[in-house]
Order: structure tokens, then C-alpha cells, then sequence
């Protein structure tokens, strides 16, 4: 089977086979990675390794902190503005797609929000390059990759003055950046990094304790940093299966070495889909995502043939996200670049019998 799922994704073949053997005995003790305590000694191992290895790989500052948290990105559409934005000021953000948009109804909640740069007139089809950033905002708020739209941020406006706040659900971990540079970065795991359950949040303390608004507990950054990622019964599965993809990243090379390896496969592929009339990439060639690879078909009568075709080949989870259509092939770290050649073939072969 090829794996072209947007979310949940493609994990590692050893990483799948290392948890399921902790499933019934995890680390000999005899028991379940299900049955264990979470505070006991044998899983605060996992929490502290998961965070460590976070720190390792992204080159972390002393000032940034890593949490694992419950609720997904959606919940940190709340919870940044909860932490960031007091009564009265402005958060920037800039509008890409449907998870930015989300993001932004979700803030409108806790202050104003001043859109500091959108693609809706082009459809979401390309990336704003002329930001209008409000001064002395709370934050600027983006949207990395936008999995829906298939588009994804080569140059980051670092130097706005500003906390840069970043939703990097599908793309984190997947290239080399400054991380040090984001003020905080949240990512649903369940694209790059692990299983869905868990929430990615690395945060720089210093923009943490500015507000006037009370914070519940369980919204409240800082009291996750204080806890070390477990205020209340974390994510158990979930983190040791990140902690485990982690780990397999570190065995790759590294982020530099997943980076080299995502650019071949995206360059395949896009390099086969420009060469081919019958398929149609509707992202701007400078803003297209890495990681989410969006096309339709210029004879639309053509695509349930096209997709069912690919199912019985073993392609899997190419149709286009419900709200957009088309199709769309993810090519996550776990992806090998089999299954991008696999998917490259098809589509030339089947455009040639079509053609």
C-alpha cells in the first residue's frame, strides 16, 4: 500500500512495529504502554526523552520550552490568544486557507484581529507576500502549510517586532528553520510526527505571564511548563509514539537529512505533474507546499476513474479534502520515495491511455 493520507498519516514501518509490541509488554515490565501510570518512573522516561529529543532537533534556546498537550491544533487556536492577546490589543494574522481562517475566528474571541495579509482573492492558491502588520501587536499569527490548499511559507517575516506565532501541523520537523526565531510553534502530531492525541507546542517562556485576563488552569502555559507536560494524565500512546518517530528521525540524519529527502520527493512529483496536460496544479509554482501536493483534472469526468484506478493499484487517500475537491498526495517524512515514484508512474501511464 501507498500512504498518501493528509491526517492521520504515514508513521514509520518500525515505529509502528515498536509500539505495538509495547502494547502488550512495554519495556519488560510486563505490563501495557496502556496499563502503566503516567507519573510513574518507567513512563516520565518517555515524556523526558520525547521533550529532550524535540530540543535536539530543533535546536532549541534555553528560553523555549516543549509541551505535549492534549486537544490537537484546535484547541491552541484558543489557547494562544488565551495566553497572548489582553483586552484591548491587536494580534496580526495572516489568512492562507481553511486552518488560518479557523485560527482567526477562534481569536476574534479574545480581541481584535487585524488580517496582515490574505490569499482568498487567489483562492488560496497562493502565499502573501506584502505584509501589512499591525504595530505593537500581541502576536503575528501563520499558518506554515496549509494541508487543504496546498500551499507553504518559503520565507517567514521574521522581523516584525513582534512575538511570530506558528500553526506548523503538517510541516514540522520536515525542513531546516530557525525555530529559535518563533515565539510559538504548535502542530497536531498526527501529519510528521506521531499518531493523533497529542499537540506539539514549543513556546518561548518569556512571552508567557503578560496579561491582565484570568487563565484556567488547564489553558495556562505556564503551569503545563511547570508540570512538564503533565498538569493532568497526558497523551500516554500517543507521546511514546512520537517519542519513538523521534527517534527514527534522529536515525535519518536529522531534519537536515528528512529536508533533502522531502525536496526529491516533492520535486518528482511536481516535476511529473507539470509535464503531464491532463492533470492541472492550481498553487502558484513559488508557494506550493512541500507537503501537500494539490491537482485536479482537466476533463473532470476523468476523476472517479482516476481515483478508483489508484485504489486498486494500492494508492491510498489522494482524494482532495471534502470542501475543495480534486485530489491531493501527501508527502510526509514517513512517505518513501517508493511510493512517490509509484504514484508518478501511474499518473503517466494513466494520462497516456487518456491522452
Amino acid at each position: 500500500m501507498h500512504n498518501f493520507n493528509a491526517g492521520p498519516s504515514i508513521l514509520p514501518k518500525e515505529v509502528l512495529e515498536e509500539a505495538s509490541r509495547a502494547l502488550l509488554d512495554f519495556n519488560g515490565t510486563g505490563l501495557s504502554l496502556l496499563e502503566i501510570g503516567h507519573r510513574t518512573p518507567v513512563f516520565t522516561a518517555v515524556m523526558e526523552e520525547a521533550r529532550a529529543l524535540v530540543r535536539e532537533l530543533m535546536q532549541l534556546d534555553e528560553d523555549h520550552e516543549v509541551l505535549f498537550l492534549h486537544g490537537g491544533a484546535t484547541l491552541q487556536f484558543v489557547q494562544v490568544p488565551m495566553n497572548l492577546l489582553d483586552e484591548g490589543q491587536v494580534a496580526n494574522y495572516t489568512e492562507t486557507g481553511t486552518w488560518s481562517e479557523k485560527a482567526i475566528k477562534e481569536a476574534r474571541l479574545f480581541g481584535k484581529v487585524h488580517i496582515a495579509g490574505s490569499s482568498a482573492s487567489t483562492g488560496h492558491t497562493t502565499i502573501p507576500k506584502n505584509l501589512h502588520v499591525e504595530a505593537g501587536g500581541a502576536y503575528l499569527h501563520l499558518t506554515s502549510n496549509e494541508t487543504i490548499a496546498g500551499t507553504q511559507w518559503h520565507q517567514f517575516p521574521y522581523d516584525i517586532q513582534q512575538p511570530l506565532v506558528a500553526d506548523m501541523s503538517s510541516d514540522v520537523l520536515s525542513r531546516v528553520l530557525d525555530f529559535n526565531r518563533f515565539d510559538l510553534i504548535y502542530a497536531g502530531a498526527q501529519k510528521n510526527i506521531g499518531p493523533a492525541g497529542a499537540c506539539l507546542v514549543v513556546v518561548n517562556k518569556n512571552c508567557l505571564g503578560k496579561i491582565k485576563r484570568p487563565i484556567p488552569a488547564f489553558m495556562d502555559y505556564r503551569l503545563h511548563i511547570k508540570e512538564g507536560s503533565m498538569l493532568n494524565t497526558p497523551p500516554v500512546f500517543a507521546v511514546y509514539v512520537i517519542l519513538l518517530t523521534l527517534r527514527w528521525l534522529k536515525k535519518m540524519g536529522g531534519v537536515a537529512a528528512i529536508e533533502k529527502q522531502n525536496q526529491e520527493k516533492a520535486t518528482l512529483f511536481y516535476t511529473t505533474l507539470d509535464s503531464l496536460p491532463l492533470f492541472q496544479g492550481p498553487v502558484a509554482k513559488e508557494d506550493r507546499s512541500s507537503m501537500n501536493a494539490v491537482f485536479i483534472m482537466q476533463d473532470p469526468k476523468l476523476e472517479k476513474e482516476f481515483l478508483q484506478t489508484a485504489e486498486k493499484e494500492g494508492m491510498v487517500g489522494i482524494k482532495g479534502h471534502r470542501s475543495v475537491g480534486g485530489f491531493r498526495v501527501s508527502l510526509y517524512n514517513a512517505l518513501p520515495l517508493s511510493s512517490v515514484q509509484a504514484i508518478t508512474s501511474f499518473m503517466r501511464s494513466f494520462a497516456n491511455k487518456k491522452g
